[in-house]
């Protein structure tokens, strides 16, 4: 679940918010229950423009997306490690966890898959021609993918939400 807190976004590991704000390469930390500071923020050197982050519930990993590239931050020991980048190649705009991957929604419209165990691109979604603008992706148990768009076979301006199977 994601939170808003003082303007910046945050999820919830072991009790835990952790934020990260639009132009800060810092993550700050607020107690779930009272959204008090806990003052154990974790500093990213190089962290410039985030938009977005989750957390993967096995192991309290957070993940956020920045300018070109992805951070993989432990909450357990404040380590962080460019762990994707994207050389301009696409953008990156949404994140989701599973279990085992990290879905990237990026732009041109398409899923990049990864594996969270070595980082490596398993598979890439491209959308259908018809959708214009792809806002989130995220994966079901299934193994199929569900999608936040505008643009559908009968209007493009239209918004909606879509399930693709894996290899459409």
């Amino acid at each position: 679940m994601l939170y808003a807190v003082d303007g910046i976004w945050g999820v919830i590991v072991d009790n835990v918010v952790y934020g990260a704000g639009a132009k800060s390469s810092v993550i700050k930390t607020y107690s779930a229950d009272s959204l008090v500071p806990l003052g154990e923020d974790i500093h990213v050197d190089g962290m410039r423009c985030n938009w977005d982050i989750v957390a993967c519930r096995h192991d309290g990993q957070l993940f956020i997306a920045d300018d070109g590239c992805v951070w993989h931050v432990s909450v357990d020991d404040r380590s962080y490690v460019k762990w994707l980048s994207t050389d301009d190649a696409f953008h990156i705009f949404r994140l989701s966890v599973t279990s085992g991957h990290l879905l990237v929604t990026s732009h041109p419209p398409s899923l990049r898959q990864y594996s969270l165990a070595d980082g490596r691109l398993l598979r890439v979604v491209c959308m259908p021609d018809c959708v214009k603008e792809l806002y989130q992706g995220v994966e079901t148990t299934r193994g199929t993918f569900m999608i936040c768009h505008q643009g559908t076979s009968h209007d493009p301006k239209q918004t909606a939400v879509s399930r693709l199977l894996p290899y459409e």
